[in-house]
Order: structure tokens, then C-alpha cells, then sequence
């Protein structure tokens, strides 16, 4: 009992002491001010461009579109835009285009300068010339195709001209089986005409249009056929009535016996 009673003794002023602490120190809490938790700063964002004009964020801890809007200024929604998002998850890491700076600097090296080259005028070419035949043939057959034993109608007046006139060839057929050529004609486009003379109506047409090349040769038929009325005044040729060569044996007889007269006559003066 005396042992209890001495250790309360011991402990009471121990206990006292750590009250008087406590509530000094409660004392001294009431008295100082309340600080207010330090307010974290936003830090200040400076962009700077890659390579390729664009202005990169990488997402670190955290981040979501919304802080990383309120850092740089971009909207959400150009966010979205400018990396292609249909949702607002972003991961870490995750580099998000929030910009574009232009277009990249590109620098130009300088390279050898160039060497002047002479130009070696091209020629003109001139223009070249071919040859045209044209020929106004007897339609005999009524066929409209020239045939080689056809021959030409003389008296035709042939007209070749170019399309700007300032080539016009003319010349008259003449009878015979060939054709009137014009040589050294200037290539170009031509226009051909051929005039029928009296007493004959065209088989073909009497007009053709054609492109003449440097080096041709082209030849065109013109036909006609001679109408009724110039078949009617053709001169019919008289036949010769035929010898009988009876007769020529008779008068060949009278030759010799002629001659045989003669050389008795001679004979007959002589003596």
C-alpha cells in the first residue's frame, strides 16, 4: 500500500509537467497565424518549332487536354483537331501537336553555275513541189473508168487553182492516149476543173479538190461520152467495092499479051 502510494507521488509531477506542456503548446498554436498552403504556379510555357514547322507537347504525368489547354492557350477542341482525336484520352509520352510555326526553313546550297549553251537555229523548211496529170478521156463504155484503149477528147479546157488563188494553171486537152501533166507544182490545196467541150455530156464529175505533197505524182480522169447528135454527124466511112480476082488474072493476061505484041512488032520493023 505504502509502494502505490509512493509511486503516485513520483508520477504526479511528471503528469503535471505534460499537461502544462500541451496546453502551452495548444496556447501557442492559437496564437499563430493560419499559412495558407503555397499556390503552385503555372510555369510558363515557351513553344518552340521542330524541324517541320510543328510545335510538339509531350504528355507527362497527369496531363489531360484540359491542363494542357490551360498551359499553352490551344482550345480542347483544336487539340482534337490538330492530332486527330475522337476522344479526350491521351497517354504518357504521347507527343501532341499543339501548333504550327509554318513552313520549315529550307536552306539552298548554291551549286555550280550554270554554262550558256548557243542555240543553233532551226532551218525552215521549204516548201517542195510535185506533179499533177490530168486527162479528159472518151467514156466509150459509159463506165466512168478510164480504160487503157479509151483515148482523150481534145478541145476540154482544164483549170487547176489553189484554195487562196494565187496558183491558177489551165491548158486544152489534146487527143492522143496519155495525159497532161503540170510539173513543179507547189504542194498545197487545189481545186481541179475541167470544161466539157460541145457534143459530149461528163460520165464523172468536173470538179475535184485534192492536197498535192512535195514528191507526188497524182493523176485524175476526168470522163465524158459523145451525145446522140454527135454520133449522128460522125462521118461514116465508104467502103471500097471489092475486086473480083478474076478480074486481076484478066487484066494480068492483057499486060502479058500486050508486051509479047510489042517485042513481034520489034522484031517484024527490024527485018
Amino acid at each position: 500500500m505504502n509502494q502505490k502510494i509512493s509511486l503516485i507521488k513520483y508520477l504526479f509531477p511528471v503528469l503535471l509537467v505534460c499537461i502544462l506542456l500541451v496546453i502551452g503548446v495548444a496556447i501557442l498554436d492559437v496564437q499563430q497565424p493560419v499559412l495558407a498552403a503555397p499556390v503552385r504556379q503555372a510555369a510558363i510555357y515557351t513553344p518552340t518549332p521542330g524541324p517541320d514547322g510543328r510545335i510538339i507537347w509531350i504528355v507527362g504525368p497527369n496531363d489531360t487536354l484540359i491542363s494542357i489547354s490551360l498551359i499553352t492557350g490551344v482550345s480542347v477542341d483544336q487539340l482534337r483537331g490538330l492530332n486527330n482525336l475522337s476522344s479526350d484520352t491521351i497517354l504518357l509520352g504521347q507527343e501532341l501537336v499543339i501548333g504550327l510555326a509554318g513552313p520549315p526553313e529550307v536552306t539552298f546550297t548554291p551549286g555550280p553555275s550554270p554554262t550558256a549553251t548557243r542555240v543553233v537555229p532551226t532551218p525552215t523548211p521549204q516548201p517542195g513541189s510535185g506533179n499533177l496529170c490530168v486527162l479528159l478521156f472518151n467514156d466509150l463504155n459509159g463506165d466512168a473508168i478510164r480504160q487503157e484503149e479509151e483515148p482523150a477528147i481534145p478541145g476540154g479546157q482544164v483549170s487547176v487553182s489553189n484554195r487562196s488563188g494565187s496558183i491558177s494553171l489551165t491548158t486544152q486537152t489534146v487527143a492522143g492516149l496519155d495525159p497532161y501533166c503540170f510539173t513543179e507544182v507547189p504542194e498545197g490545196d487545189y481545186n481541179i476543173t475541167v470544161a466539157i467541150p460541145e457534143g459530149y455530156n461528163p460520165t464523172t464529175v468536173s470538179n475535184y479538190a485534192l492536197s498535192l505533197r512535195a514528191g507526188d505524182e497524182t493523176a485524175v480522169d476526168f470522163g465524158a461520152q459523145a451525145n446522140s447528135e454527135t454520133l449522128a454527124e460522125a462521118p461514116i466511112a465508104e467502103s471500097s467495092p471489092s475486086r473480083s480476082p478474076l478480074l486481076g488474072i484478066l487484066g494480068l493476061l492483057v499486060m502479058l499479051a500486050g508486051l509479047g505484041l510489042a517485042l513481034f512488032a520489034g522484031k517484024f520493023i527490024k527485018q
